[in-house]
């Protein structure tokens, strides 16, 4: 299929789920166009299976679509970059501590935590699978994710100090995710006693610091520049050019897209571009790149949802899902616990939030965009089908019942 046929199909299928939420559902649209996409994907399969001429466009679609290249390399540094920038960076300054704590220790023990539990319950539930390629799925769905996590606490009823905590967490902990899931899978590859230590320690110094630095260099450059000119439109353009040159530099250089756009983002949405008390130009940048976020957020979710096709297996794998759910909630509850209890003073959250933190800690794309590029291997398929099981339900369920959640955990403190 032709690529603008591709892109045309996926912006009018966007536009029409949109549409149909927008006007009959009346769900948030992250949450409305994951549903409707998900129902049409189910809706499609069992068509396609008695009819497959019906159901060939959107069927054909899906699967031309590289969801996992499309997000990873396109999607996501736009997405990232408008989310730092549009992030309060005085609060965030304010909230560092647990913020740092929960986007680098939180995702390790999270990853710990679910990789263990994983390797000693399922084979209960007669499923088998080495504790290498369990911890490899937990670092795959311990981060979580900045696009929906930021769909979703915008519309929610989350007390500021704790919307800027788990906001900024999934801002940063994608890097590290990464480094872990990079990490894992390459002594997967070549034997836990075959890896080496140095080599290790250069992967985690070139993406993390390599992404930093550049985020921050080019940052620094692209805020001067767009301060130095009044034309919007020039200003628009550089912004533009600043993700995409970090998109374009990181896969060449190969350090973290994530860190370095999200680097990126915050200083230059920190530092205003205004020259004077009547310029807007910072204002309307922002909601530029509002406008941004909220139309590739609908097509992300849509293809999401219409991943389902290309995932006809799932169907062998509910209870591989439901415990996967289950599991990373409590991972994901401990891995904020544990850190409060032994840094209670210094992180100043109470325990009675970690409950909601716990069930804002939403996972997304990013999570099934990496299991997608895992190599063909007998647990493949039980790790891709757990994460969309963690995803759909992280962004359906999680998303729509986190108000009920304040709401029962703030009359409890009363």
């Amino acid at each position: 299929m032709d690529l603008f046929v591709i892109i045309a199909l996926l912006v009018i299928v966007s536009a029409v789920f949109s549409y149909i939420n927008a006007r009959f559902f009346k769900l948030p649209p992250t949450i409305g166009t994951v549903l409707i996409a998900t129902i049409a994907s189910i809706i499609i399969l069992v068509i396609d299976r008695v009819s497959p001429a019906t159901a060939q466009y959107l069927t054909t679609l899906s699967k031309n679509i590289d969801f996992s290249k499309a997000v990873l390399n396109i999607m996501l540094g736009f997405l990232l970059f408008s989310s730092a920038f549009n992030l309060d960076g005085k609060k965030l300054k304010r909230e560092m501590r647990p913020v740092f704590v929960l986007s680098t220790f939180g995702v390790i023990l999270s990853t710990a935590i679910f990789g263990l539990l994983l390797f000693y319950l399922a084979p209960l539930f007669h499923i088998h699978m080495p504790l290498l390629y369990c911890l490899l799925f937990g670092a795959l769905v311990s981060p979580t994710d900045p696009v929906a996590v930021s769909a979703i606490v915008k519309n929610s009823k989350l007390p500021a100090h704790l919307e800027t905590i788990i906001s900024g967490e999934s801002l940063f902990n994608d890097g590290l995710g990464l480094v872990l899931f990079v990490i894992i899978l390459e002594i997967t590859r070549v034997g836990e006693h075959n890896i080496e230590a140095s080599k290790v320690l250069m992967l985690i110094i070139k993406e993390v610091l390599g992404g930093i630095l550049a985020g921050a260099i080019l940052g620094y450059l692209a805020q001067r520049l767009m301060k130095s000119v009044k034309d919007f439109q020039t200003i628009v353009l550089i912004s533009l050019a600043l993700v995409m040159g970090l998109s374009v530099l990181a896969t060449i250089f190969e350090f973290s897209i994530p860190l370095s756009v999200v680097t990126a983002g915050l200083f230059a949405g920190s530092h205003s571009i205004n020259q004077d008390n009547k310029e807007k130009s910072h204002e309307a940048l922002e909601k530029f790149w509002q406008l941004v976020d909220e139309m590739l957020n609908t097509i992300l979710f849509v293809m999401i949802g219409l991943q389902l096709i290309n995932l006809p297996f799932v169907n062998n794998y509910w209870v591989t899902g439901s415990i996967s759910i289950v599991l990373i909630l409590v991972a994901r509850w401990l891995s904020i616990m544990l850190p409060l209890t032994f840094l209670r003073r210094s992180l100043q959250v109470n325990y009675s939030n970690i409950n909601i933190m716990t069930w804002a800690g939403l996972r997304g794309g990013i999570s099934i965009a990496l299991a997608l590029t895992l190599p063909i291997t007998p647990y493949r398929h039980l790790i891709l089908s757990g994460s969309y099981f963690i995803v759909i339900f992280s962004v359906i369920v999680q998303g729509l019942t986190l108000n009920a959640m304040i709401n029962r955990t703030s009359k409890s403190i009363e």
